[in-house]
């Protein structure tokens, strides 16, 4: 009997990543790649590379959902969700329990409440500026010369921070470089552009209660998790491989249309 699998894709500005479940909810395999112009292509083409990881095919898929802002550009997927209701589901597998979640991507970020049932009881979303998700940090890094795994690290070694006061990524740019002129150590300015992305999260709304983050800043940037708990004083959750976490909702979607079908 082959193998039954659930998928879920979130094609999100930067990355199109890929979870795979089987019929008992496991993860069985995951793809992350970069997001193309051609939206359906980049989708399948990590849809393709998870199968792969799996030794899988086409045939052994039962269901996809899609999410991400090009959820209506994947043919493989028998249905959409929005990126909140994916976010939300996906960190309430870990989480099961009233929980603030904030997810921090590549193009836009989200505060996200949850009630004890994981129902979305608030949420906001930035999607009208790029200050505070990971193109500003793209942006600054490659202004800055530095390659982008080297970000975090080169922060947490930083002895103060060169804080930023705006919020805007044009006038963020030009007070680094401000900065720069006066003599703030590269990894002073690189921990201000990593404390600049969390403010951006209260400037949006005041996370409550216990928090949960996620999204590719958050696992390729660690430092913003510790940040976090600086600010808020309280305790910040982070579940297993935090930029996969919309795919991950959206093939618990996928499975649950399998269970119930």
């Amino acid at each position: 009997m082959p193998l039954l699998l659930y998928g879920g894709i979130d094609v999100g500005a930067s990355a199109v990543k890929v979870v795979l479940l089987d019929g008992s909810g496991a993860r069985v395999a995951d793809a992350v790649e970069r997001t193309g112009v051609d939206l359906g292509a980049s989708a399948r083409e990590a849809l393709l590379k998870a199968l792969s990881a799996c030794s899988a095919g086409e045939l052994d898929v039962a269901a996809v959902v899609a999410t991400g802002f090009g959820r209506h550009n994947v043919q493989a997927a028998f249905a959409a969700r929005t990126e909140i209701a994916c976010h939300a589901r996906g960190c309430f597998h870990f989480f099961p329990r009233p929980v603030t979640v904030v997810d921090i991507g590549g193009q836009d970020n989200k505060v996200i409440r949850l009630d004890a049932n994981g129902k979305v009881v608030d949420f906001k979303m930035n999607r009208k500026c790029a200050a505070g998700t990971g193109a500003f940090i793209e942006e600054i890094a490659e202004r800055l010369g530095v390659e982008l795994s080297q970000v975090s690290p080169l922060a947490s070694s930083a002895t103060e921070t060169a804080s930023l006061g705006s919020y805007c990524t044009v006038f963020s740019r030009t007070e680094v470089l401000a900065r720069m002129r006066q003599g703030a150590s590269l990894p002073s300015l690189l921990r201000g552009v990593l404390e600049s992305v969390v403010k951006r999260v209260f400037e949006m709304s005041m996370p409550q209660g216990e928090m949960v983050m996620s999204g590719g800043v958050v696992e390729h940037n660690p430092l913003v998790v510790e940040l976090m708990r600086n600010l808020t004083g309280c305790d910040v959750l982070v579940p297993p491989s935090p930029q996969t976490i919309g795919a991950l909702g959206a093939a618990l979607f996928a499975l649950e249309h399998g269970v119930t079908k």
